[in-house]
This record gives C-alpha cells, structure tokens and sequence, in this order.
C-alpha cells in the first residue's frame, strides 16, 4: 500500500468539499457522512479497490457499494477524481432533474455506480449476493495458474443499515457460509434522524456480528486513521472462512458547525458554514476547486486501474487457450446470450400443479445453463426449487448452484439482486406468494433498476386450503402487477408455465410468476388456444361463434372458467373466454390486438381468486367480478372456493345475467 502523506489528507478533504459544495448547490441532500466517513472511502478507492474508471465493467474488478446511499455526494466526488465519467458540471448538478447525480445512487444510471442503494440495509444485502456471486465464479472457473476470479466487495454501511431487518438477514447467512471476500466498513458516527442512536438503539453491533460468525475489528478513532485502516484491511486478509466488519467511529459533519449532531445529518450547510468547514479543514481551495496535488494523486487511479485490467486481459487470453469451453461460457454470458434449453412436454388432461410444472421445467433446463443460479426461503419441497442434479451452495462447496436461504425472505429478494447485477450470474429465489410482503421492497428496488431478478412465488391463492387466511393470497397479485417495472405472470396450466420460464430466460427484467399449490388441468391446446399466446399477456383460448360476452381469468380461475365456456354453449350462449397470464405484458401490446382479444363492446366478466383491484382495469362499471372480497378461510381447496362462489356454476349464472337470460 502507499505510504500515507500530507496529500492524503488533502485528498480527503477534496473528496468532503467537493460533496458539501454540491449538496449546498443543490440545497438538499445529506452532508454528514461525506464530512465523517471521506478518508474511509478515499483510501477505499485508491488502495483497497482493484477497479478501471476508464472501463467501469471490467469482468475481473471488484465491487463497491454504498449502502447508505444517502451519502451519495461522497460516491460521486470519488468517482469524479478517481476518473470515472463523472465531470465537474455533473457534480454541480446533484439532485437536479436529468442529471447523473441522483439523490441516491442508481444502477445504470451513473458509471461506477454498482448497485441501487438508498433504502437502508439494502445494499449490505446485495452486497451479499455480490460476494456469493464471486465465490461461485472462483469455484467454476479459476484453475491453477489462472485466478481469474478473486473478487472482493467493499462496503460502506451506516447505524441505518445495521437497525434494518434485510442487512441482520443477510449478515446471518454470510456468516454461515464464510463470505471472506466481503469487507463491511460500519460507520458508527451514533447519529440518525432522531437525534442520538442511544435514543433506540444500544446493541453492540460488533458483538452482534461476531456472533453471526463475522471476523470484526474495531478502529475506534474518528475515521481518519489511515494506518490502522491499513492494518484492518491487511488483517482481513489473514482471517480465512469468515466475512469481515471494520468498524470506525467516525464524526458526523466533521469539521463542520454541526458536527456531532443530527443536523449534520440530512441539512446542508449555509454559505457562512462552509467558510467555518473550510477553514477548520484548512482546505484553501474554494467551491468545486480541486488542488492540482490532490489531483495529481487521484490520476494515479486511473493508471493502476489501466494496468490491473491488462494484466487481468493477458491472463484470460491465456485462459481462453487452454480453456475455451469455459473462457466462451464467460463471453457469451457477458454477451448476454443463453445456452439452448430443452423444455419439458405435458399430457393434455393431465392434472399437474403449476408449482410442479415449474419444478420439471427446472430440471430440465438447469443442467444447460450453468450460470444460472437459484434456491427457496426454507421451501424448497413445497416450491418445487431444487433441480434433480442441484449440489448446495455452502462454504466448502461454493460451485454449488442451489442456494439455502433459511427463513430469511427479504434477504433473498435483495441477494438475488446482488447476484443478478454481478454481470455474469442470474438468480431465482422463491417462497409462498403470501410472503412476498417480505421482500416487497427488493422486488421493487429490483424493478426500479432493471435487474435481472426472478422471483418464484407458490401457493398463489385460496387454493393452498387448509393452511387458512394467512397463507392465502388475496391482494399479492394485484400490487405485483401494479409496480412498474416488474413483469408477472399467473399461469393457467403446466403449458402456460413453459413458457412463463421461456419468456424468463430471456427477460431483461425482473420477473415473478405466482403458481399454484392444487394440481390443474393441462389444457388441450390442439382444441383451444396455444400456450404461446402467454409472451403477449393475454390471448383468445377459446371463442364461439359471434359472442354475446368475454369472460377474462387467470391462473387456476382459468380452468374453472372453461368449464363455464363449455357450458354456456351447450345451453347456446357464445363467449369468449380470455386467459391473462400477464396483465403487463398485455397492456403493452397494440390496441388493435387489445380489441380483438377483450373486444370493448362485449360485456365482460372477471375471474380470479384475488381481489379485484387486480382485474379492474379490464372491467367496466357494468362488468361483473367473481373472486375475493376479504381474506380466505381454513378448509379443503375445493370447499374454501365454493364457500366464496368462484365456481362454475357462479360464472354461468353472471353471464347468463349479463346477456339477459335467466
């Protein structure tokens, strides 16, 4: 490491100013823990991290992450003097509209920037997943002689994180599956929002950690200590098998008026208040200045940076000689192209649970895509997860594929992102649809970010029975298809699950799909519609002759529903009966094809097990909604739907009043 000088401080205090200058500009935003923790993530950047600011997705880098995303000043002044595309003027516009400095950190939005963070915990947790992602990269492909992957991923974690339920998770499991690639720097400045962290939080999180199988250090100080930083981080490297926290008591503010106090926290400070951080710094430069020694210094990133990556390039070309099966594998992942996938063939008339169908769909296709990685929350018999040649991944086997999360759910949405946005891994992760309340807001940061996250919900509504209201979903499939960004999918049977999963394979999204517990009807789709109508969201199964009505269902509904069709034309009332696996994806098809499939001047009647928010926007004032109300109730599956009229008999009688016919 290079010896620590004059400069560095110099350097540090650039990184300080440069944030609470931009934060001033933008009167907005959160100055505290750029003024406590800069010299942390200054010698992060130039000594620990092994990065190319010239070439951001370099494969063979490490990662960092800024969990507490609110001090997103900090990351954007280090980027910009490290060299990564970030000007001066992108700085200056911090927080304003368009710009690539938003209020917190967005993946894909700003070079450098690796993942979404902003609520807190959220990162930690990625942060997991990214390290489990390494691992499992080294285990695959690293041979004697070619170390192509020794990915660390370094970690910027506040009093917010450690309080939030997703980083205890996700910490547990690092813990228990000896991540030592993944290095937390816990800025224990003992302020939030409310004042003082004694006000509501006085665990010793060290301890907490240690517990959690964590190798901890304390630095104490007021985070300016390079040295012993040094010697945390070279001590990291000795203590095999276990994550590591470094804990720095560092001073929120520093060297501002406000240092030391909340106000620091989420204010920026006035005109007279800078001068005051500036001469208590003896930082000479004045705003969005930059010494040229400091500058000097921080170009030297850019230089190791340019010769880590063609040392890296030399050695995968070396690699690529001796193994090119495993070398192409790389390429075409980074590519973004996926092997070729055989998919399973069902027996129409057959009874099979969608979750079941998912099941054979993954043993099928799992053994073609070996990047392709993913587990269940303490579920995975009741979730049909685990493929037949699956190996665990745990701390002495890391080329496992198949991931045990424990009953840790909001963990496992925010590890599936942090493997998903690793660039060359994808994840599903999978749980009862009832629990998606858990890891709704991985879902949503995953949605807002694009990654490519597959979330595998089970036992999708009122059909799991007996296990009563609590595990019975009513209102889950509606918010999934009202967030933005996310595609989700209900599937009618075993076929229209082929194709969820083919759809999924190519996403490049998230995605979730909700199935069933009961086993379906595997639809004859040599009588009614083909399957493939599913990758436009909705599509005709069947359709009389100049229909009076449209009946729209989904899921296990769908079945029911075609019952009601068949009866109705024997009684001669001609429908059209619509599946909707994807309310989404049908919104985005043409309008003519939106028409043609729910013709807008045929009434219509709406069928599905959940509340009928999730229908509504295919229903007029006029229309008829068979489904939920309330909550469901314990009892056999069959029972349960007939006590809450989502019947066949219930869809004939609806229709049958809609055309007029008793």
């Amino acid at each position: 490491m290079q010896p620590i000088d004059s400069t560095d401080q110099l350097c540090y205090n650039a990184v300080r100013l440069l944030a609470v200058d931009a934060v001033h500009a933008a009167n907005s935003g959160h100055p505290g823990l750029p003024l406590g923790f800069a010299p942390v993530g200054y010698r992060i950047f130039g000594e620990y991290l092994r990065h190319n600011p010239s070439n951001p997705n370099w494969m063979g880098r490490d990662r960092f992450v800024l969990s507490a995303g609110h001090g997103s000043a900090m990351l954007y002044a280090l980027l910009h003097l490290n060299g990564y595309d970030l000007s001066l003027e992108d700085l200056k516009q911090f927080r304003q509209l368009g710009s690539k400095t938003p209020g917190h950190p967005e993946f894909g939005h700003t070079a450098g920037v690796e993942v979404t963070t902003g609520p807190l915990g959220q990162g930690v947790a990625n942060a997991v997943g990214m390290a489990l992602a390494a691992k499992h990269l080294a285990a695959r492909y690293n041979k004697p002689g070619f170390e192509l992957f020794d990915t660390k991923i370094y970690v910027i974690a506040g009093d917010g994180c450690m309080q939030e339920g997703v980083a205890a998770e996700a910490a547990s499991l690092a813990g228990h599956l000896g991540l030592d690639n993944l290095v937390v720097f816990y800025d224990d400045n003992k302020i939030t929002i409310d004042g003082d962290t004694s006000l509501s939080f006085t665990e010793d999180v060290v301890a907490r950690f240690a517990a959690y199988g964590w190798h901890t250090q304390d630095l104490g100080g007021d985070g300016t200590d390079l040295a012993g930083l040094d010697l945390c981080v070279q001590s990291c490297a000795q203590a095999h098998g276990r994550p590591h926290l470094i804990k720095v008591s560092s001073v929120i503010g520093f060297g501002s008026p406000k240092a030391g106090t909340s106000a620091a926290h989420g204010s920026p400070l006035n005109a007279e208040e800078l001068v005051s951080t500036r001469k208590a710094l003896n930082y000479q430069s004045g705003s969005f200045e930059v010494p040229a020694e400091a500058t000097g210094r921080f170009s030297q990133a850019a230089t190791k940076g340019i010769q880590a990556e063609a040392k890296w390039n030399e050695t995968f070309a070396a690699y690529q000689a001796k193994f090119p099966a495993l070398a192409q594998e790389l390429l075409d992942a980074q590519a973004g192209k996926n092997p070729a996938v055989t998919f399973p063939e069902f027996e129409a008339g057959a009874s099979i649970a969608t979750r079941a169908a998912s099941g054979a769909v993954l043993n099928a296709i799992m053994p073609d895509l070996p990047l392709f990685m993913g587990g269940s929350a303490d579920l995975s018999p009741s979730n049909n997860t685990r493929f037949k040649t699956a190996v665990d991944f745990q701390k002495d086997s890391p080329e496992g594929r198949y991931i045990r999360f424990g009953v840790r759910e909001h963990a496992m949405g925010a590890i599936l992102n942090g493997i998903s946005v690793s660039g060359l891994l994808r994840a599903y992760g999978a749980t009862f649809l009832t629990f998606s309340d858990y890891l709704l807001p991985a879902i949503r940061v995953a949605a807002l970010s694009g990654y490519r996250s597959v979330f595998v919900f089970t036992h999708d509504s009122i059909g799991v029975g007996e296990d009563g209201p609590t595990h019975q979903p009513v209102e889950q499939v509606s918010y999934l298809r009202a967030m933005p960004g996310l595609v989700s999918f209900r599937p009618a049977d075993a076929n229209e699950t082929i194709e969820v999963w083919r759809y999924t394979l190519e996403a490049q999204g998230p995605v979730a799909m909700s199935l069933t517990r009961q086993g379906l009807p595997v639809i004859d789709q040599e009588k009614y519609g083909s399957a493939k109508g599913v990758f436009k969201g909705g599509y005709v199964l069947a359709k009389g002759t100049d229909p009076k009505l449209t009946i729209i269902a989904t899921g296990s509904e769908v079945s029911i529903a075609l019952e009601a069709y068949d009866q109705l034309a024997a009684q001669g009332i001609s429908a059209q009966l619509v599946s909707l696996p994807s309310a989404e994806l049908f919104e985005a098809q043409d309008a003519a094809y939106q028409e043609e499939t729910i013709p807008l001047d045929l009434p219509r009647i709406g069928v599905e097990a959940g509340v009928k928010a999730g229908l509504a926007a295919f229903l007029g004032p006029k229309d008829r909604f068979i489904g939920m109300k309330g909550f469901g109730a314990s009892g056999p599956a069959g029972q349960v739907y007939k006590s809450f009229g989502i019947t066949t008999d219930a869809i004939v009688a609806e229709a049958k009043s809609l055309v007029g016919q008793s």
